[in-house]
């Protein structure tokens, strides 16, 4: 009997896009399949129509911020809910202290606790691409940061080993005064560029005393704008700062509710349709808030939905959860983050269904970590004699990107 007609390449294309992006092991397995199919699903024109017919890129993983001091690596703050292992360089851990300050476009930016002067690392868990930033002395009591893709034209969803930039604001307070320095890195230069210092009282249309904070959240990025939440911790009121990367500009604008917004209940979002959003938790209550620029460019908000948590929840006895918080949301998405007594959920606002994502609850923060997976990344380890890979055996697990 002749063998079987094999399948057009054209046709086993079509099958591979439809591999769920995340689940990465999937094209991985295929990839080790022969050099034939490695080739395709590594080729730029195949990985090109692969993100265009999924869309945006999967969340891999989340990082996690929480007031522990305990020392750990990096790879230890990053927790999968795919398959995806995250890599990191080979070093002994056990006196580094890391904590994450944002995530986007395929790399984090880490503060390292357990140097001064300040020390941030950028680090991408795909390649194990590790870079050590020139450290800096601020004179800020409080500091932030965001990393981004630097390339130019750039679709940020598989960026991998191009040049990046890093943007920090540190807050100064002063006598009753308020400002706002902010500073640019750019891998490229390798150097730090000031861009200027704000008078953030100046700025403000609300009244917030000068006992205010950067929330330790990851901002949001919206077009060319970085989004970051300022609180004032005397009187419990949070506004928003947006610095534009283009014009190098910080403006600030007041949040939408005009009440006390307590610790651990608001958080930005970006919204399916591309606009500023911001959440805000009263109780059970959740209020969605939208925002569009006015032609005075000034920020006007609506109110778009009221949610009923307890309506929604799967935990049955809600009288015994004493604690709930918004801790992050996937940009572009209905997604957000909440924890709860009994652990930390994701929340399909459109679907309005809850899943449990991890038992901790003693976390404040949830990066994820969104990224399309290329196989020829992973294959590359049996290969690899980098200085920055993972000096144990590499093993089918870790080919296959397993944890």
């Amino acid at each position: 009997m002749p063998p079987p007609p094999s399948l057009p390449d054209e046709l086993i294309e079509e099958v591979f896009l439809r591999l769920p992006p995340d689940e990465p092991a999937c094209l991985v397995r295929a990839s080790l399949a022969g050099k034939p199919w490695l080739d395709l699903l590594s080729s730029p024109a195949f990985r090109g129509r692969y993100r265009d017919f999924h869309g945006a890129p999967p969340m891999l993983g989340f990082l996690y911020a929480d007031t522990s001091d305990e020392h750990q690596g990096p790879a230890s703050l990053l927790v999968a809910n795919t398959s995806f292992l995250a890599r990191s360089p080979s070093r002994d851990w056990e006196d580094s202290g890391y904590f994450p300050l944002d995530c986007h476009h395929g790399r984090v930016v880490l503060e390292d606790m357990a140097n001064l002067p300040l020390r941030l690392v950028v680090w991408d868990p795909m390649t194990a691409g590790w870079t050590e930033l020139e450290p800096r002395q601020y004179d800020s009591d409080v500091v932030t940061a965001a990393v981004l893709c630097a390339v130019s034209g750039c679709d940020h969803r598989a960026c991998h080993e191009g040049p990046f930039r890093v943007v920090t604001l540190g807050l100064i307070l002063d006598e009753g005064e308020c400002y706002v320095d902010v500073c640019e890195y750019l891998s490229e230069t390798g150097e730090w560029t000031e861009q200027g210092s704000f008078d953030l009282m100046e700025k403000l249309s609300i009244n917030l005393s000068a006992d205010l904070s950067i929330e330790p959240m990851p901002p949001v990025l919206i077009a060319d704008t970085l989004y970051f939440m300022i609180r004032d911790d005397h009187n419990n009121r949070v506004g928003i700062l947006g610095y534009d990367l283009g014009s190098h500009w910080l403006s600030a604008m007041a949040a939408p509710p005009k009440g006390r917004v307590r610790k651990g209940k608001a958080i930005l979002m970006v919204m399916e349709d591309g606009c500023l959003g911001f959440a805000h938790l009263k109780r059970f209550t959740l209020y969605l808030w939208s925002s569009q620029m006015s032609s005075d460019g000034l920020a006007k908000w609506t109110r778009c939905r009221i949610i009923d948590l307890k309506e929604i929840t799967p935990i049955q006895n809600t009288e015994k959860i004493n604690l709930i918080k918004l801790i992050g949301s996937m940009e572009r998405s209905d997604i957000i983050f909440v924890a709860a007594d009994l652990g930390v959920y994701e929340i399909n606002l459109e679907s309005l269904r809850w899943k449990k994502v991890w038992n901790d609850q003693k976390i404040h923060a949830l990066i994820p970590y969104m990224s399309f997976y290329n196989p020829q990344e992973r294959v590359n380890m049996l290969h690899d004699t980098r200085p920055h890979s993972s000096s144990r055996k590499i093993t089918s697990m870790d080919v296959l990107g397993v944890s």
